[in-house]
């Protein structure tokens, strides 16, 4: 049981000399918690109260069956609007429904996760490289920012695509509360500046407590100024969310997106705060237990959740020591419903708006996109499309256009890899691509090419082309080609029979193709595939050196 429910040896072996840390812990995260979690449910187009029941369901379940003692989940700004680009079309203004479609999504989730986390798929994180999931996160923060802009300054609009947003948003600006508007600005001067001057302040806690307090003083109700009004007290019991048949194929493919962002947060997150406090990562046991808080989210009227990095990291600043930190937080969110629902209930929707907006700032990295412009700009290139499709096509297109592009960049690397050739310079060890050593001397009649990729259908012909294109340019004719062959991790059926071809062609010519630092495992499969019933099995070699010795001894009895 400890295997997969971590959290039972940590309740077993549970030091109580750290609980006072914990539970101090606790209570700080609660106090960010509970606002997050009403502007996030929002953001999905959901009631603010499903913001809260997820954030409990979620702390609990990831406390049982979740690694890390740090991480924090809950309702996440960057899935607010994937949510709601899915849900809202399909309730067609039924809440309740819309309630239902969410907690099926976040079913859909949980299976995946836990699914991937049984079967040891760790490694699909890694689907979204760096400079796509920069570019998503970019493009889904102007996204959420320009979304947020009415809410902020009093008034609503009706729209579909980013451009009406923003021009609808333009033309009701003259229907904005003014008493809406500073409201939400003061919040956002309070998180910002905190954040800025003074970054261990609960600024968000601060900024929520003021915009209250702002609105009972003056009775900004009574002027317009929308607020949350009182929450429903208690807790829902556990049901399965009912939704048509038809809608399940949308949950689903949206899922799959959803699963990709919310793992590479979780594991991301996870390992970087492993690193600092020197404890190691279960990517695996990190998808059951993102995926164990999906499933429990969807069974509680709750919605899909991630990992909040900002959120983990408050936690371990205030001294959270084990998973306890988030119970005690979710229990005390827990009993604000049960006793105390009408808390917030003067708490104005501008100030919610603050809180995504700040959010939202935070999901665009300018210093990480600088750096990527100028040490990469291919992969800065790379960002930008992501975040133009998140931005003009839209959040769901967005993701699939974000996994598209990665797997077309890491297949584009494969397809033309880079190449070499080699040659001895006078003041390195070993051979080295000419290119970098112009000095570095050649064999006349040997020709040394290293082929930095595996050799499958997509590249065969053309590493037969540079082959070809090599004999042709280079003087004198070679009469050995040595593939140094070391970065070949693999070669498939394809690429064995275009060696087949190349080395018929070749020996026609009087060229021999010669092979240096094979690794046996790829040998072995040449082997299977009957290579060296054409290729001379002499041919092979353990190091460039010994290739090169065999080729001047070879040449010298022909000579």
């Amino acid at each position: 049981m400890e295997k997969w429910a971590p959290g039972i040896r940590v309740a077993r072996t549970y030091d109580r000399s750290l609980m006072g840390k914990d539970v101090v812990a606790g209570v700080v995260l609660c106090a960010l918690l509970v606002p997050q979690g009403m502007a996030y449910a929002e953001l999905a187009g959901l009631p603010a109260i499903t913001g809260l029941y997820t954030t409990i369901v979620c702390l609990f379940a990831y406390a049982v069956f979740g690694p890390s003692p740090f991480l924090v989940l809950g309702p996440d700004s960057s899935l607010g609007p994937m949510i709601a680009a899915t849900v809202l079309p399909m309730a067609a203004g039924d809440e309740a429904y819309a309630v239902a479609l969410a907690g099926m999504l976040a079913l859909w989730v949980g299976l995946i996760g836990v699914g991937a986390g049984v079967a040891r798929l760790g490694f699909v994180a890694d689907l979204l490289s760096a400079p796509v999931r920069l570019g998503y996160l970019a493009g889904l923060a102007v996204t959420i920012f320009v979304g947020q802009l009415p809410k902020l300054f009093g008034f609503s609009i009706d729209a579909d695509t980013f451009f009406q947003e923003i021009t609808y948003f333009w033309q009701g600006l003259d229907q904005t509360n003014v008493h809406a508007l500073t409201v939400g600005l003061l919040c956002l001067v309070i998180i910002l500046g905190l954040k800025r001057l003074r970054p261990k302040l609960p600024g968000v806690l601060i900024a929520v407590l003021a915009a209250i307090a702002v609105t009972v003083v003056f009775d900004l109700a009574a002027k317009g100024v929308d607020v949350v009004g009182a929450l429903p007290q208690g807790f829902p019991r556990p049901t399965f969310p009912r939704v048509e048949w038809a809608d399940i194929p949308i949950l689903a493919a949206t899922a799959v997106g959803i699963s990709l962002v919310t793992i590479g947060d979780t594991i991301s997150t996870s390992a970087g705060f492993a690193a600092r406090k020197g404890y190691d990562v279960d990517s695996d046991q990190e998808m059951v237990g993102i995926g164990a808080a999906n499933l429990f989210a969807g069974f509680f009227s709750g919605f899909p959740v991630s990992t909040s990095s900002s959120r983990t990291a408050v936690a371990e600043q205030s001294g959270a020591q084990t998973q306890l930190t988030g119970v005690v937080a979710g229990s005390l969110v827990l009993l604000m419903l049960l006793a105390a629902p009408g808390l917030v209930q003067n708490l104005p929707q501008p100030a919610l708006a603050a809180i995504v907006i700040t959010a939202s700032i935070a999901l665009f990295d300018l210093k990480a996109l600088r750096r990527l412009y100028k040490i990469r700009r291919s992969e800065f290139a790379l960002a930008v499309v992501c975040a133009l499709g998140v931005i003009l096509v839209g959040v769901l297109e967005g993701i699939v256009i974000a996994v598209v592009l990665a797997i077309i960049q890491f297949f584009e690397r494969s397809w033309r890899p880079y190449t070499a050739v080699l040659g001895k310079p006078a003041e390195v060890d070993g051979y080295h691509d000419i290119t970098r050593y112009p000095e570095a001397t050649q064999i006349p009649g040997l020709l040394m090419l290293r082929w930095d990729a595996p050799l499958f259908f997509a590249n065969a012909n053309i590493f037969r082309q540079k082959v070809r294109n090599l004999v042709a340019h280079t003087e004198p004719k070679p009469v050995w080609i040595v593939v140094a062959a070391e970065p070949v991790t693999d070669v498939d059926t394809t690429a064995a029979e275009m060696l087949v071809d190349l080395d018929e062609e070749l020996n026609a010519g009087g060229i021999h193709l010669v092979f240096a630092e094979l690794k046996d495992p790829v040998k072995d499969k040449m082997v299977r595939y009957g290579l060296l019933e054409t290729i001379d099995s002499s041919h092979f070699y353990p190091t460039l050196d010994t290739a090169v010795a065999a080729f001047y001894e070879e040449t010298k009895n022909d000579a």
